[in-house]
C-alpha cells in the first residue's frame, strides 16, 4: 500500500470586512500577524504560513506596523510566509475582466518587491468561478487552481462519468473555453479541514480518524491536503507539537507542515488515475440550487452600479485617454491609476462587492468608490485637455476669433454615434484682470449668445440644443502659480456626434456662422403620441406601458417588453426566497401615464409613469424567523396586506443613429422585503441563452440540471444577456445590474433584477442589516437591442459594450496640433472580437492593447494606425513579452494576427523613438 502524506498548510482566510466593520477586523489582523512572526522566530518547526493569496494584507499590516517591514520581508524572502498572487480575493463574476487582470497584475508586482510570488490560482471562497480562469492563470504562468465552490465531488466509490459540473475526485482538470487546462484542487472538505489540530492524544486520535477518512474519500492520490485555518482564524502556535502527536499515532502517514508549491508538486508526481475534466464556469449547477449565493448579484444594487461606473471610468475612459495623451508627449500617470485601482479593488472582496456584510462595511465602500472615482476623473480631466489641445482645430479659424472648438472622444473599441453634452465657457473674466466684481459679472450677463451654430471640421452645421446656464463662477489650478478665479458665461450644448472613430476623436466648434446643414433638416423621430422610429427600430408604447419593438432589418417585433414584476423576499443578502404560494405582482394591464418628453433631431423620448402599490413588508412571522435563524428555504412568512406606493417613472429613448432602445427608470422604494424586476419576453424557441461574463460570452442552459430544486434560477451577467435563435435575437444591456433570469414561462422571458430589499446578512448567525432594504430614491438604466441571431457578428454585443461607456468631451482653443481633427489612436477589425483595454505598460512604456474572441471559432485581428509604432509583440495578462521576440508590420503598415477560439489576446506596441 502506498504511503500517504498529510500536507498541513497553515493559513487564515482573511475577509477584510464582513460581519464586523473593516477596522475591527483590521485590529485582529495586526494581532494575528504579530503572533505569526513571533511564532516563526521562536519555533523553527513552524515552517511556513500562506497569507491567503492576497497582498493587501501586507499593506493593511504595515499601515499600523511600519516599523516591522524589515522583519516581515525577512520571513517572506526565507520562504516561510508565502504571498500573492492576487492583490485581493475578489468576487470574479461581479468585477470586470480588466479588474480581474489588474488584481492579478498588481498582486504580482507587489509580491515581487518582497521576493517570490506564490504561483497558486487561489479562489478559496469565490462565489462560483469564471470560465476563463484557466486561460488567465496559464497566461500568468500558473498551472493550477485551488478553489472551494462550483463543483460537487462524488468520491471514488461513487464515480460518475465526466460531466460539465462534476468531478470524481477533489483533484480534477479544469478546462477553459479556449482549451487552456490547469490542475484543479477542490476543497472538498472546505478550507478548514485541518483547523485546530489537537495536541492531546485521545482528541487527536478521534480527530485524525475522521479527517483522514474524509480526505481519502475524495482524493485521487496518497497526497492529502489539510488546511490549518479558517475565516479570521488565529495562528495555531502549538501545531508542531500536534503534528508530533499525529506522527506517533499514525506511523503509516507522513505529516508535513507543507506549502502549496510542495503539495502541488507531490500531487503531480503521484497522479496515476484519470481525472475528470470540468469545462467552463463552475457555478454549482449540479446542486439543489439553494446555496449557490448567486443572489449576492442583486444585494445592494447601488454598490454594483457604483462599481460599474468606477471600473468603466478607469479601464474604458481614464486609461485610454491617458494613453492618447501619452502619445502627444504627456507622462502616463501609472502611480495615480494604480492608486485608483487599488482603492476600487478594496471594494472587490466577495463579502464586500457581493453586498453581504453588515451596514457599516457598505457605508465605507461608498466612500472608497467616490475616492477612486475622484482620482479617475482627475486623470480624465488632465488627459482630455492635453489630447484636445493636440488636436488640429485650425480649420475653425475661418469662423473668427469667437469660435469655440470642442473635441468629442470615443474611448470604446468601436466606431460610435450618439448624443453628447458639454458645458462651454463662452468667455471668461479673471479676477487677476483687476476689474471690480460688479463689472465682471455685468459683462458676463450682457454677453450675447445668439447667432452661433455648431459645425464640424468640414464646416457642416450640426443640429444642437443650446441651454444658457448663465453666470458661473470657476477657477483654474495652474501648476506654476496660485489658483486663478474667474467669472464665466456658460452654455450647455447637446447634440449627436456621428461616426467618431473607435479609440478616437472628432472636433467641432460652436461658432458665429451660417453653415449649411450636412443633409438638410432631420425628420422627427416621434411618429405619434406613443411611437418612436429611426432607420433601424420602431418603438410603440401600449396603454400599460409595455413596449413593442420592431427590428426593421429583420421585420421581427418583440412584444410586451418592460413589464415590472414585484415579489416578496424573505431571504437574505446571500439568497432570494419568495414567500410560499405567492403570486407575483406585475404592471401588466395597469394603465400608465404616457407622454412625449423629448423631440430633438438627434433623440426623442417618451415618459411612462406607473402609479403602483405593493405590500409594505413581510409579516411578523418573518421577524421571528430571522431572530431564530430559521434556514431561509424553510421559512413560512408571507407579505402583509398593507401597501405602500411604488411610482415608477420610465423614460424610453431612441437616438437617430441608435441601434438600441434606451430605458431609464426612477422610483422611490418605500417597501421592505421584496424584489423588483423588469421583464422582457422574447418568444424565441431555444434551449440556451448567452450572457456576458469575464472575457467570454457564456452559453448557459435555460433549464437547470435535474438536481436543481430552487424555484429561482438566477444568474450573473456583466454587460448583457441575450436570447437568440438562428435568425432573431434580443439582447438586454445594462449598467451595473448583475442579476438576471431566463424564465421557464414558455416565452423565454429575460428578467433583470432592479432592486432586492432584504433585512439581514444571513449565513452563520443573526446579523440585522436594515440598510440592505435600500429604501429611498433609485434609478436603473437598460438598453433593448434586437439583432439577427448572432450578436457577436451582428454588432449587438458591441452596442451593449458601448452602452456602458460614457462619452468624453473637452473644450479647447483654435490652434494647430499633432492630431487630425478626426482620428484615432489605433484602427482595428476582426469578426467576433471584442476590444477590452488600451493602456501604457509599466515595463517598457509600450501601448498595451487587449481583445478577446467572443466565439468558439477562430478569427483574425488586423491592427492599423501604426505609423508611429514599431515593433510589436505578443504579451500576456501580466504585460510580459511572451516569446521575447518582436513582430513586424505587413507591407501595408498594418499587423495581422490569428486569434484562437475564445482567446484573450494582448499586444505590446512600442512607440518609435
Amino acid at each position: 500500500m502506498e504511503r500517504r502524506t498529510a500536507h498541513i498548510i497553515s493559513h487564515t482566510h482573511w475577509d477584510r470586512e464582513w460581519y464586523l466593520p473593516y477596522e475591527k477586523h483590521h485590529v485582529r489582523l495586526i494581532r494575528l500577524m504579530d503572533t505569526l512572526m513571533d511564532t516563526l522566530e521562536r519555533d523553527e518547526e513552524y515552517r511556513s504560513f500562506f497569507l491567503d493569496g492576497q497582498t493587501i494584507i501586507l499593506e493593511d499590516y504595515l499601515q499600523v506596523r511600519p516599523d516591522r517591514r524589515e522583519r516581515l520581508e525577512k520571513w517572506i524572502r526565507e520562504g516561510r510566509i508565502h504571498i500573492g498572487p492576487w492583490y485581493i480575493l475578489q468576487d470574479a463574476f461581479l468585477t470586470s475582466g480588466e479588474a480581474n487582470l489588474r488584481n492579478l497584475l498588481i498582486g504580482h508586482r507587489d509580491a515581487a518587491r518582497y521576493g517570490t510570488v506564490s504561483k497558486v490560482g487561489y479562489f478559496p471562497d469565490t462565489f462560483g468561478n469564471i470560465g476563463q480562469a484557466p486561460q488567465i492563470l496559464k497566461q500568468a504562468g500558473i498551472d493550477n487552481a485551488v478553489f472551494g465552490r462550483g463543483v460537487k465531488p462524488t468520491g471514488f466509490n461513487n464515480t460518475v462519468a465526466d460531466s460539465e459540473y462534476e468531478s470524481s475526485f477533489s483533484e480534477l482538470i479544469w478546462e477553459g473555453p479556449d482549451g487552456s487546462r490547469v490542475l484543479g484542487i477542490l476543497f472538498a472538505n472546505w478550507y478548514s479541514n485541518g483547523n485546530e489540530v489537537p495536541a492531546d492524544e485521545a482528541e487527536a486520535k478521534a480527530y485524525w480518524d475522521r479527517k483522514l477518512a474524509d480526505a481519502e474519500k475524495y482524493a485521487s492520490t496518497s497526497q492529502l491536503l489539510y488546511m490549518n485555518g479558517c475565516d479570521h482564524q488565529p495562528i495555531q502556535t502549538d501545531l508542531p507539537e500536534a503534528m508530533r502527536v499525529a506522527r506517533k499515532l499514525y506511523p503509516d502517514t507522513d505529516f508535513v507542515h507543507s506549502n502549496f508549491a510542495d503539495y502541488l508538486d507531490a500531487v503531480k508526481r503521484s497522479l496515476s488515475r484519470s481525472l475528470s475534466v470540468v469545462k467552463g464556469e463552475l457555478r454549482s449547477q449540479r446542486t439543489d440550487g439553494w446555496s449557490t449565493l448567486v443572489n449576492t448579484a442583486s444585494a445592494r444594487v447601488y454598490l454594483k452600479q457604483m462599481n460599474q461606473r468606477g471600473q468603466t471610468l478607469l479601464e474604458k475612459v481614464a486609461e485610454p485617454l491617458a494613453a492618447i495623451a501619452h502619445g502627444v508627449g504627456e507622462s502616463y500617470p501609472h502611480h495615480l491609476l494604480t492608486y485608483a485601482w487599488k482603492t476600487l479593488m478594496q471594494n472587490h472582496p466577495h463579502d464586500s462587492i457581493c453586498g453581504c456584510s453588515v451596514d457599516e462595511v457598505h457605508r465605507e465602500m461608498v466612500t472608497r468608490f467616490e475616492k477612486s472615482k475622484h482620482v479617475a476623473e482627475s486623470v480624465i480631466d488632465d488627459s482630455k485637455r492635453a489630447a484636445a489641445d493636440a488636436v488640429d482645430t485650425s480649420a475653425f479659424e475661418r469662423f473668427g476669433a469667437e469660435a469655440l472648438p470642442l473635441v468629442v472622444f470615443n474611448t470604446t473599441g468601436w466606431e460610435r454615434s450618439g448624443t453628447v453634452e458639454i458645458e462651454l465657457d463662452v468667455e471668461r473674466i479673471y479676477y487677476r484682470d483687476g476689474l471690480p466684481p460688479e463689472e465682471m459679472t455685468r459683462r458676463m450677463k450682457d454677453l450675447d449668445l445668439g447667432g452661433r451654430t455648431l459645425v464640424d471640421a468640414e464646416g457642416n452645421a450640426v443640429a444642437c440644443k443650446v441651454e444658457d446656464l448663465g453666470l458661473q463662477f470657476g477657477y483654474d489650478l495652474p501648476d506654476d502659480k496660485f489658483r486663478q478665479a474667474y467669472w464665466t458665461r456658460r452654455a450647455k450644448l447637446t447634440f449627436e456626434a456621428t461616426g467618431v472613430p473607435a479609440l478616437g476623436w472628432k472636433a467641432y466648434a460652436w461658432a458665429k456662422a451660417e453653415a449649411p446643414a450636412a443633409s438638410g433638416p432631420a425628420p422627427s423621430l416621434v411618429k405619434g403620441a406613443r411611437t418612436l422610429e429611426n432607420e433601424r427600430l420602431r418603438v410603440e408604447v401600449a396603454d400599460d406601458g409595455t413596449l413593442a419593438v420592431t427590428d426593421k432589418a429583420t421585420g421581427r417585433t418583440f412584444r410586451d417588453l418592460l413589464i415590472y414584476e414585484d415579489t416578496g423576499d424573505i431571504g437574505n443578502e446571500y439568497m432570494y426566497k419568495q414567500p410560499n404560494g405567492e403570486t407575483p405582482l406585475t404592471t401588466r394591464g395597469l394603465a400608465a401615464e404616457i407622454r412625449v418628453v423629448e423631440d430633438e433631431p438627434y433623440r426623442a423620448a417618451i415618459e411612462i409613469v406607473h402609479r403602483w402599490a405593493v405590500p409594505a413588508s413581510a409579516d411578523q412571522m418573518f421577524e421571528i424567523e430571522k431572530q431564530e435563524a430559521v434556514y431561509f428555504p424553510e421559512r413560512k412568512a408571507q407579505r402583509v396586506r398593507e401597501t405602500v406606493p411604488l411610482t415608477i417613472r420610465t423614460v424610453v429613448s431612441l437616438e437617430r443613429g441608435g441601434r438600441g432602445v434606451g430605458v431609464r427608470a426612477e422610483f422611490d422604494n418605500r417597501a421592505k422585503d421584496h424584489r423588483l424586476r423588469a421583464l422582457f419576453p422574447t418568444d424565441l424557441k431555444t434551449s440556451v441563452h448567452r450572457a456576458d461574463s469575464i472575457f467570454e460570452v457564456a452559453v448557459r442552459d435555460n433549464e437547470p440540471a435535474a438536481e436543481w430544486k430552487n424555484p429561482s434560477n438566477a444568474q450573473h451577467q456583466q454587460a448583457f444577456v441575450d436570447v437568440a435563435d438562428s435568425a432573431y435575437g434580443l439582447a438586454i444591456a445594462n449598467r451595473g445590474l448583475n442579476e438576471y433570469e431566463v424564465l421557464r414561462d414558455g416565452r423565454n422571458t429575460i428578467a433583470v433584477t432592479l432592486l432586492r430589499s432584504v433585512a439581514e446578512l444571513g449565513d452563520w448567525g443573526v446579523f440585522p442589516t436594515p440598510e440592505a432594504q435600500c429604501l429611498g430614491e433609485q434609478s436603473v438604466e437598460l438598453e433593448i437591442v434586437p439583432h439577427r441571431g448572432d450578436g457577436a457578428v451582428d454588432g449587438a454585443y458591441a452596442e451593449a459594450y458601448r452602452f456602458q461607456v460614457p462619452w468624453t468631451v473637452a473644450q479647447t482653443g483654435v490652434h494647430g496640433g499633432k492630431l487630425a481633427p478626426v482620428g484615432a489612436a489605433f484602427e482595428w477589425e476582426g469578426e467576433g472580437l471584442a476590444f477590452s483595454s488600451l493602456k501604457i505598460g509599466e515595463e517598457d512604456g509600450s501601448a498595451m492593447l487587449r481583445w478577446y474572441n467572443l466565439r468558439p471559432q477562430a478569427s483574425k485581428l488586423r491592427l492599423g494606425g501604426l505609423e508611429s509604432y514599431q515593433p510589436f509583440y505578443r504579451s500576456d495578462v501580466l504585460e510580459r513579452n511572451v516569446d521575447g521576440g518582436a513582430m513586424g508590420a505587413d507591407a501595408d503598415g498594418s499587423l495581422s494576427l490569428p486569434v484562437g477560439p475564445c482567446e484573450i489576446l494582448t499586444l505590446g506596441v512600442v512607440a518609435m523613438k
